[in-house]
């Protein structure tokens, strides 16, 4: 079998590509105890599989983002990290091949809730069986395994990606050589998944929601989305990205009271309501709300040092990647101390790490924007990968070419 050819490229070098969905009928077992047969995962690539297949990079979402990574899809909507991975970009799709899946439990293809489940014909709904960062990641490994990638240059992924990039160390760690761990944290606050589980109640409480079965009634719970979403984004962005970007203003009423003036109502006057307000608004249109409730459980899950007892530098013992590991000083959802307690866990065992904490003022939102410095230093740490793949290249000769890269039943 050969590899289809790269995505396609505009005179600028901008990507096209088209999503490929495989199939899986071994049942995949979940860390709930349920199993999950006839599924599949939607994925793009970018890039070109060397001869020797070394040159592979998993990048793995966060909570709402998808298997477009990069470039332009059908649609016309970028990839939620194109100003990352591309040609010339910092993960640099002339020298890797690139892999975007979107996970299970998600709405952007792969089986979830809204997926019609082969044993009544309708859709999971909340029948669809909780899943983990573990669970996406050996899901993620099965994909390796169809595509006939042995070993990944790199796994990387920001936030939720982060936790699942550093779960691919541990699960799978002759499988990993390099991981990229950005703004991320080895598990959740209190503080934090006291954010998730407000936002759940929203969506739970909406009349619309019937027990997760609202397919079937032709409705949406878009009230507990909003307000689940307007949740959320407050605290993606930090006080003085906040400030900056809104302050106190107000909005003109439709009264007609002026702009500097108060309506002293219980309206969207300030600038930052009515922001908030279009976002909500946006992803109500856009997300599933059984998915929502999926994702922040396995957040809220997450944690590999629970089961050695807390001990975050013996759950990271497996590891044999090296590391790089960012964060962001206005990051006050998975702030800096919580990578450095990833990077003093992996110094205890030995592993080569490099560590940036990035004076940035965007908040957690940071790792998805184009700051120089950012890029910098992940564009040098993909160089000298790429650069020692090239060595490693010419010094023995290529695998045989039998990888096939489309979309088929596995």
């Amino acid at each position: 079998m050969s590899a289809l050819p790269a995505p396609a490229l505009d005179a600028d070098e901008t990507l096209h590509s088209t999503p490929r969905t495989y199939r899986f009928s071994e049942p995949l077992p979940l860390a709930c105890g349920a199993a999950l047969a006839d599924y599949e995962l939607v994925v793009e690539t970018y890039g070109e599989l060397d001869a020797n297949r070394a040159n592979a990079v998993l990048v793995c979402h966060a909570l709402n983002a998808s298997h477009h990574v990069a470039g332009i899809d059908a649609n016309g909507e970028r990839g939620w990290w194109d100003n990352m991975v591309g040609p010339g970009k910092a993960v640099d799709t002339r020298r890797f091949f690139v892999i975007g899946v979107n996970n299970l439990g998600s709405c952007f293809g792969s089986t979830g809730p809204r997926s019609l489940n082969p044993a009544t014909g309708k859709p999971y709904g909340a029948d669809f069986p909780l899943v983990t960062v573990e669970d996406w990641v050996d899901a993620q490994a099965r994909l390796l395994d169809a595509m006939g990638i042995e070993k990944l240059a790199v796994v990387m992924g920001g936030s939720l990606g982060g936790m699942q990039a550093l779960s691919w160390s541990i699960r799978y760690p002759q499988r990993v050589a390099h991981c990229a761990v950005i703004a991320s944290t080895p598990r959740l606050s209190a503080q934090n998944i006291a954010f998730n589980d407000v936002a759940r109640t929203a969506i739970l409480s909406d009349p619309d929601f019937h027990g997760g079965n609202y397919y079937a009634h032709g409705v949406v719970p878009a009230r507990g989305l909003r307000v689940a979403r307007m949740i959320g984004h407050i605290t993606y962005l930090s006080d003085d990205s906040l400030a900056e970007k809104f302050g106190r203003e107000l909005r003109a009423l439709a009264s007609g009271a002026p702009a500097d003036g108060y309506g002293y109502s219980f309206g969207v006057e300030f600038e930052i309501e009515s922001y908030l307000r279009y976002q909500g608004e946006k992803f109500s249109r856009y997300f599933d709300a059984n998915t929502y409730l999926l994702i922040t459980k396995a957040l809220d899950y997450f944690d590999p040092a629970g089961r050695h007892g807390g001990d975050l530098a013996a759950a990271l013992a497996p590891a044999r990647a090296s590391f790089l590991v960012a964060s962001f000083t206005t990051d006050w959802r998975f702030s800096p101390q919580r990578s450095r307690e990833i990077v003093q866990a992996l110094v205890a065992n030995g592993r080569a790490v490099s560590y940036a904490e990035i004076d940035a003022p965007h908040g957690h939102d940071a790792f998805l924007l184009e700051d120089p410095r950012y890029h910098l230093v992940v564009r040098n740490w993909f160089e000298v990968i790429a650069d020692a793949i090239a060595d490693a290249a010419r010094a023995r000769p290529p695998a045989p070419a039998t990888v096939d890269l489309r979309g088929l039943a596995v």
